[in-house]
């Protein structure tokens, strides 16, 4: 089987690729990866392990990670789960700060769990909107996915009749499972921990046929507004309503998205609070504090 991996401006190459069992893990690197998982995986998250030297093997210089080509890493994705268990309690625990992405604050603030879960670990994180003095991306977040076996990378040059001509077309990652509906957030990477025998896991080709590819490019590039690229394939989960009306907001908007959510979610909380201490005969006194909370007398 021969793994095809391309990125934006890196060379095409080509290697072979052996479909790795969880099992064939050394033992000390199984038991890091349920670690890591263990901290990620109950709130939404996915991740896919790879070897730095995979990532460097398929693109130019300039966009190496500047690691040991053995070291050990992981690509995150977030999933369409991931709004309910991770983004959702980490909003209504008033944890935000008015000055990131909201949903970027909550991947890292689960990511720095990771990191902190492991204190004998040396642990780099890289987050997919860091970028380099030259603005550069830290790393192709896509490109990752694809080597790692996460998702499909699908570029023009997957499409053997072009029909694009002059047009700039960007490739795009479909999961065999979720389509579109999902993220790329970011990278972890083990610096001491070297995985010489790691085998390369290929991503699922899910988006098959020659007019489907076109499809797909044609969807993403000129109507991705309308989110039907992510819906490429039968998909098994899709964002809910809520995450579409949210990731569909402009960014400036979302905060206000975030104010109303919590004023409902409180509002919801005293009503159901009154009922309750109407059947148990109780009185229900609201005394004014900053975590509006409610104390029982």
């Amino acid at each position: 089987m021969i793994l095809r991996a391309r990125s934006h401006g890196g060379r095409e190459t080509t290697s072979p690729v052996v479909p790795r069992a969880m099992g064939s893990m050394e033992p000390g690197v199984a038991a890091l990866e349920r670690r890591v998982r263990g901290c990620l995986c109950d709130f939404g998250f996915e991740l896919s392990p790879f070897q730095v030297g995979w990532y460097n093997a398929v693109l130019q210089p300039s966009f190496h990670l500047q690691y040991s080509e053995g070291a050990l890493a992981f690509v995150v994705l977030s999933t369409p789960l991931m709004f309910d268990k991770a983004f959702k309690p980490f909003v209504n625990k008033q944890l935000l700060k008015k000055i990131n992405d909201p949903v970027d604050q909550c991947v890292s603030y689960h990511l720095s769990l990771v990191k902190e879960s492991l204190p004998d670990q040396r642990v780099d994180i890289i987050y997919d909107y860091e970028i380099l003095p030259n603005r550069k991306p830290k790393f192709l977040a896509q490109t990752a996915a694809h080597v790692a076996g996460a998702a499909y990378y699908y570029q023009r040059k997957d499409v053997r009749c072009d029909p694009w001509g002059e047009k700039k077309i960007y490739g795009v990652c479909i999961h065999p499972r979720y389509g579109g509906w999902f993220a790329i957030r970011g990278l972890l990477i083990f610096p001491d921990v070297q995985v010489p025998f790691l085998e390369q896991v290929a991503p699922v080709d899910c988006v098959t046929s020659e007019e489907k590819r076109i499809e797909l490019l044609e969807k993403f590039n000129f109507h991705w507004r309308d989110w039907s690229y992510r819906d490429i394939i039968e998909v098994k989960e899709r964002y809910s309503e809520e995450q579409k009306a949210y990731f569909g907001a402009p960014p400036a908007e979302r905060f206000k998205l975030l104010e109303l959510q919590g004023l409902l979610q409180r509002r919801i909380q005293l009503t159901w609070n009154i009922i309750m201490a109407h059947i148990k005969g109780t009185t229900l006194v609201c005394r004014p504090s900053s975590q509006n909370n409610i104390e029982w007398n």
